[in-house]
């Protein structure tokens, strides 16, 4: 199906004007101001905006964790995705032990398959480099798509690599042309903190961030920073939370370092007072990192403007409130770490940042869907509004009025973390590929239409074919 998008005001990482989109096979045929052209349906989007469809370079969907399993699978999470104008996003496949990492993601394309409704890629979470062999295996993922390395500084004897393996992989990356994600926390000093927490009887959810303390993690930056100069590879920060690992960031990248970091949308609204509501109510803010002191909600929104921080991602990890954050109601080592938030970011960030005048229209655009184009080798078929791309685009009433509830949400998680906030402005209508996935903010799309993405190495682009002349 052709579709005509009609005067709607184009807003990219670097222009704003309005224009007139005509979507053909899939692409993007066509921009320009009142175009001639019939279509098989068209869409009137005045007074509203045309938005690249954003990206989400960080979320877990399906993946078990702490005894139980995220309560999103890639069906839940791609509809809640899609709602909330997100039209790509990049999963972590997690090696297990003694896994080679064909195993693990043959794996995680079992997971997608049939329920994919938007596009997705993978990035590989190293856990065991043991081998040689390994080595050669992860050297060899960026020729089949997978352009990103994560591994864990944190999460001791589950998820956590020494030094070694993960100076190992960066010096891997820096050969094979790909990215190296890390989670910055000290991992072997947490321990020490959470052993001596539960010593003490401490065991409510406050004590999660009492026990992972901001020098932790920027600690962890600055050193994850320095391996990576050495080795020669990209860094890519997930999940900064504060002013100790926005500042290592920060003089890595005015130095002209090849780092980068991204933070998540509830590390700009949720503080550690969070998890101290009573009733077992801040197991719901059980993250990692924690949510932190609510001085850093401005050290972040400096980050991301000034772009010392480069994208805003979701962290999406949700887990039921009552039943699965539950097993850490005596313990709170137990209670399974992340939270939910695929369709709100959009909304929030636009709401608070560019109706609070934080950031730019422009600004959000590029936090929210190009720089995570360009980060993950997405770019240009995905992450902005260009002809021969990718027709992936959110039609965005920025009047429009919304509350967000877990009562309307598309997530199957019984809570929602921006409970009974009033956001204005909401993405009316989702396209994926040329297809209408949502529909006057309904729901519309049908799981098995989403695709698996194969990214380009770090450093190039995505390549699109041309479009034929009219």
């Amino acid at each position: 199906m052709s579709i005509l998008i009609r005067g709607g005001r184009l807003v990219t990482a670097s222009d704003d004007f309005v224009a007139d989109v005509l979507v053909e096979g899939g692409r993007v045929a066509l921009v320009g101001a009142d175009l001639d052209v019939a279509a098989d349906r068209t869409i009137d989007a005045a007074g509203k905006y045309v938005l690249p469809g954003c990206i989400d370079p960080h979320t877990h969907l399906d993946m078990p964790f702490g005894g139980t399993v995220t309560i999103d699978d890639f069906e839940s999470g791609h509809g809640s995705a899609a709602c909330g104008g997100t039209t790509c996003h990049v999963d972590f496949c997690i090696q297990g032990q003694g896994q080679t990492f064909a195993e693990a993601l043959e794996g995680w394309h079992a997971k997608a398959n049939g329920k994919a409704l938007i596009d997705y890629g993978f990035h590989i979470a190293v856990t065991d480099l043991r081998d040689a062999e390994r080595l050669e295996e992860l050297a060899s993922l960026p020729e089949q798509g997978i352009t990103s390395y994560k591994l864990f500084m944190a999460y001791k004897n589950v998820l956590q690599v020494d030094d070694e393996t993960l100076f190992r992989a960066m010096e891997v990356a820096a050969g094979s042309g790909a990215l190296v994600m890390v989670h910055a926390e000290n991992g072997d000093a947490i321990d020490v903190l959470v052993r001596q927490a539960l010593e003490r009887g401490d065991t409510e959810p406050i004590n999660h961030a009492l026990t992972r303390p901001p020098e932790l993690e920027g600690e962890a930056t600055n050193r994850a920073i320095q391996l990576s100069r050495i080795a020669g590879s990209p860094l890519y920060v997930v999940h900064v939370t504060c002013r100790e690992a926005v500042d290592p960031i920060r003089r890595a990248r005015e130095q002209g370092w090849a780092v980068w970091g991204e933070s998540c949308t509830q590390y700009f609204f949720r503080s550690i007072d969070d998890l101290a509501q009573p009733d077992f109510e801040g197991a719901k803010y059980v993250y990692s990192p924690p949510a932190r002191d609510a001085s850093n909600h401005d050290v972040l929104w400096d980050a991301v403007r000034t772009d010392a921080l480069s994208a805003i991602s979701t962290d999406h990890c949700s887990f039921l409130w009552d039943g699965q954050k539950t097993l850490g109601k005596d313990d709170f080592t137990k209670i399974p770490n992340g939270g939910p938030g695929l369709e709100d970011r959009l909304k929030m960030i636009h709401h608070f940042g560019v109706r609070g005048g934080r950031i730019s229209l422009n600004r959000m655009v590029d936090l929210l869907a190009t720089q995570p184009a360009k980060l993950f080798g997405l770019y240009p078929r995905k992450g902005t509004i260009a002809v021969g791309g990718d027709a992936d685009l959110v039609v965005f009433d920025p009047e429009r009025r919304e509350t967000i509830s877990a009562s309307t949400h598309h997530s199957k998680c019984d809570y929602n973390m921006y409970e009974g906030t009033e956001v204005v402005g909401v993405p009316e209508h989702v396209v994926v590929r040329g297809s209408v996935v949502v529909e006057d903010g309904e729901l519309v799309g049908s799981p098995g239409s989403g695709r698996f993405v194969q990214r380009a190495k770090f450093g190039e682009q995505l390549a699109i074919e041309p479009i034929a002349a009219r």
